[in-house]
């Protein structure tokens, strides 16, 4: 069983979505289903999902859509996509384009998705711990912090930013004091 996490879902079929909350509250999720995406993002203001399952095809508006406003509303919400029309293209989309973990064809398979919301709260919970951990870094340390966790040398992030190698060595320091991270191998297991 994957920790308990608050999930909604999303569908204009009420049906299926509440068959789909009821499946994951039985297995120790407390989930709640939507017809429309304004209902949801309201309640996601209120109180953050750990994941989000959304019908790509609904009346009212398309998951990818709804898929931006809930990236914008919270970058660091899991989401699983779920259709009865599965294309190849909506399929690369949803996970390329749009930051879907999964692309599940309805009928849903329940295994898969449980393993979806699994992946998906393990993945929204580490999203946001390192949110909280960098958030008190300024904008310029955040700029070295990205360019450090992909490998960036102290020099190569000086070239990059415009800045000397000691002020980079400076911004490192304060990166590793406000993140609580020993040193890079810690700093690059925070941003995975």
């Amino acid at each position: 069983m994957t920790e308990t996490a608050t999930i909604y879902v999303v569908d204009d079929d009420a049906d299926l979505g509440a068959s789909v909350a009821r499946l994951l509250t039985r297995h120790g999720h407390m989930a709640s289903a939507f017809v429309e995406t304004r209902a949801l993002l309201d309640a996601h203001r209120r109180e953050p999902a750990a994941c989000v399952i959304s019908d790509i095809m609904m009346g009212e508006t398309d998951g990818f859509t709804f898929a931006d406003k809930l990236r914008e509303l919270d970058p660091n919400v899991a989401l699983v996509f779920m259709t009865a029309w599965p294309t190849t293209a909506n399929a690369v989309d949803s996970i390329r384009r749009y930051g879907g973990l999964d692309y599940l064809e309805k009928p849903i398979d329940e295994a898969r998705l449980l393993s979806a919301i699994g992946e998906g709260v393990a993945w929204s919970t580490n999203r946001r711990a390192l949110a909280r951990r960098t958030e008190a870094l300024t904008t310029r340390e955040r700029e070295v912090f990205d360019l450090l966790v992909r490998g960036y040398s102290n020099k190569a992030i000086a070239g990059e930013l415009g800045l000397s190698a000691k002020t980079v060595e400076s911004h490192r320091a304060a990166i590793v004091a406000k993140t609580g991270a020993n040193g890079l191998a810690q700093l690059m297991k925070l941003a995975e």
